[in-house]
């Protein structure tokens, strides 16, 4: 087994008395389907002290999908927002 090199910068934020909001939280919200609920864990994600390397770890492993490190990434790249589902409309909504 390849041992890592890295520090555990987790046990460190923690031994600080530091929160990880995806540890605070239901994990399923850096997950959701709901773009308003996606925003919400990228604002969560603005006080982590380890957001940095969340961000750093996640494009590395090229993480299928999810909010990591304060941002949304899709197909292991990060894209700006989430799209919701289905095709968008051709007309803007009439107010």
């Amino acid at each position: 087994m390849k041992e890592s090199k890295q520090p555990n910068l987790n046990g460190e934020v923690l031994r600080r008395g530091e929160t990880i909001p995806c540890r605070e939280y239901d994990p399923e919200l850096w997950f959701a389907e709901r773009p308003e609920q996606v925003e919400f864990a990228k604002t969560l994600c603005g006080t982590c002290p380890l957001r940095v390397e969340c961000l750093a770890g996640a494009l590395e492993r090229r993480e299928p999908w999810g909010v990591w490190g304060g941002h949304l990434v899709v197909d292991g790249a990060v894209v700006a927002y989430k799209r919701g589902r289905g095709r968008p409309r051709k007309q803007p909504v009439a107010a």
